[in-house]
């Protein structure tokens, strides 16, 4: 009898060690609607969220999330605070020098935003004394400060992209580069977004901008990279992908091409 109670704890144990197992903690940084966003109830909400919650069904994964401000997410991932980043964070090659990505699952062209009456475009010239806004540790940063303000463009960084929308509303920004999904629905389609409009075609630069959006992973965790990239082919096969992207965004065309 003994020995059966030592197998039954020793069977309890493993089952416990195998849920533990089973737990996908995921990084993102909670202020990037339509992405990743908090409600009224202080829930997390978004694109990213529901997305995350698809593939960790078909991955058979029980997903947490823990929030980090966007320009700490790698590091956070390397001191493992959580498993994975999903915060719309595109893949590229300065990235993967120190992270792993996931195949990527959707992508978002990068837009300036401003008023249609300053007349500017998404050029150096036309922005030469402009101050334009931007979110710290982004794409859309690196790509202002190697194309727009060696000529004269005053690139300011922000750790939130709501702080940036406040600030061009109340004049102290002339615009914003950022994801045109995010910048729609996080900006023009609210009241403080009245009289603004994106400006010109999305910029141009693929060893900057990158090939996608895809999961962060630490370098060497190929297990992980494995069952999530089955999931993601599934979850962009069966159309969740593109019914999530009709929900959130409003005519953007998400898919990786």
């Amino acid at each position: 009898m003994k020995k059966m109670n030592l197998l039954f704890i020793s069977l309890g144990l493993l089952s416990s060690a195998s849920a533990l197992a089973a737990e996908m903690r995921f990084g993102l940084e909670a202020e990037y609607p339509p992405f990743e966003s908090k409600n009224a109830k202080g829930e997390l909400e978004g694109f990213d969220i529901e997305l995350g919650n698809a593939i960790c069904k078909v991955a058979e994964l029980k997903c947490s999330w823990v929030e980090s401000s966007f320009d700490t997410l790698i590091p956070a991932l390397q001191a493992k605070k959580f498993d994975a980043i999903n915060s719309a964070m595109n893949i590229t090659d300065k990235r993967k020098q120190a992270i792993d990505f996931t195949n990527p699952i959707y992508r978002i062209p990068t837009q300036l935003v401003a008023r249609p009456e300053a007349k500017l475009a998404p050029t150096a010239d036309a922005l030469q004394g402009k101050n334009i806004g931007v979110l710290q540790g982004s794409i859309q940063e690196v790509y202002a400060k190697a194309h727009w303000e060696p000529k004269g463009v005053t690139v300011t960084s922000y750790k939130d992209q709501n702080q940036v929308y406040s600030d061009m509303a109340s004049g102290r920004l002339d615009g914003t580069l950022v994801m045109s999904a995010a910048g729609q629905e996080g900006f023009l389609a609210k009241p403080e977004g009245k009289g603004f409009a994106f400006i010109g075609d999305p910029v141009d630069d693929a060893s900057i901008l990158g090939s996608g959006i895809g999961f962060g992973l630490r370098k060497g965790d190929e297990a992980l990279k494995t069952k999530l990239n089955a999931a993601i082919e599934k979850v962009k096969a069966d159309g969740t992908v593109t019914t999530l992207a009709k929900k959130y965004f409003t005519g953007f065309d998400v898919s990786v091409k």
